[in-house]
């Protein structure tokens, strides 16, 4: 143990064995990959993460400094949970505070996670008082469909729902809609030349969707890298034939891993937009059905994606007309950063 790492936490539950430090670099990353393997199961949470995936994440964090601002809970030096924060200024919103948080389920209902809440909110407040007075600021959290206890938790603490990210599947593949592509655009195969413009293409279009926070370089990176949705082979990039700029997107994936795991065949009809001069002509409908069909040829036999309930656009209903059903629903949760509840 490295006492110089060690947290002391005045009102942390007093149980054998327990302590808190900070993050210690790549040899945690095993660790964190155990944690969160064992919390998702708990939480009902479909996925699979390596420590080459949170290498990748932690290689380009925004606004976080994981030696500052993590908490490891560990139990007889056996890290069994930890948390981190981190902060965004929304273009259209307030300066976002949020957090992170993973707990194995055998140490849950202690008082420990609460103690891991407290103080990353204090933490995070220390670090919006050394941002401008003059902007509001709320604390944030992200709460899965089976996320009982943390929702409870953040209730508890004054949190309050304000935003519902709905998961969407269609069950099967078969008798797939024809959506014709609208005229002046078309699909091109992907090269490394067109990352840039795909990005930024992407961002553009979700610039005046709620909660949006202007991407950084450390972002593209990270996205590069993300060997789980990169699949440039698998994408739909529409192009305006006339002004050779794209126009709408659907960035498939398919996770292999997490298709092993759950035995099943199931791609992902994800990151889906259009910019503003091409919406209203069934561009985004016209790129899903490809999208599916694409997966279809891949040996799948569903698709799933993630959507805003909210968004401007009416995205549901899109993804309504092309066969998905909302599955689950997650919530985001938030509270003013000044709050001492």
């Amino acid at each position: 143990m490295n006492a110089t790492d060690l947290i002391q936490i005045p009102l942390a539950p007093q149980i054998a064995g327990l302590t808190f430090r900070h993050f210690r670099g790549e040899e945690d990353y095993p660790k964190m990959v155990a944690v969160i393997a064992a919390s998702a199961e708990a939480d009902k949470i479909e996925r699979v993460d390596t420590v080459e995936d949170v290498a990748n994440v932690y290689s380009h964090l925004v606004n976080c400094d994981p030696y500052q601002d993590m908490l490891f809970a560990e139990m007889n030096h056996e890290v069994i949970g930890y948390s981190r924060g981190f902060w965004r200024q929304e273009e259209n919103g307030p300066r976002i505070y949020g957090s992170v948080g993973f707990l194995a389920p055998a140490w849950r209902r202690k008082g420990i996670g609460e103690t891991m809440l407290h103080w990353i909110e204090n933490h995070m407040r220390v670090i919006a008082e050394s941002h401008s007075a003059t902007e509001t600021g709320s604390l944030e959290n992200f709460v899965s469909d089976g996320g009982v206890g943390l929702a409870a938790l953040l209730e508890k603490n004054n949190y309050k729902p304000i935003r519902y990210i709905v998961e969407m599947v269609r069950p099967d593949l078969e008798h797939i809609p024809d959506f014709p592509m609208p005229e002046g655009v078309e699909v091109r195969q992907v090269l490394p030349e067109h990352y840039r413009a795909i990005w930024d293409a992407s961002n553009e279009a979700f610039r005046d969707h709620w909660g949006y926070s202007e991407p950084t370089e450390e972002d593209y990176q990270e996205w590069l890298g993300n060997k789980i949705i990169f699949h440039p082979e698998l994408w739909q990039i529409a192009w305006d034939k006339e002004a050779n700029e794209v126009a709408g997107q659907v960035r498939t994936f398919i996770n292999t891993s997490e298709n092993e795991k759950y035995n099943r065949k199931r791609g992902y009809t994800e990151f889906i937009s259009v910019r503003r001069p091409w919406r209203k002509r069934g561009l985004a409908r016209a790129l899903i059905v490809r999208s599916l069909s694409l997966q279809k040829e891949r040996g799948m036999s569903e698709s799933a994606l993630g959507a805003d309930s909210e968004n401007i656009s009416g995205a549901t209903r899109v993804y309504e007309d092309c066969g998905f059903r909302v599955t689950k629903r997650n919530t985001i949760y938030r509270k003013p950063i000044k709050s001492t509840d």
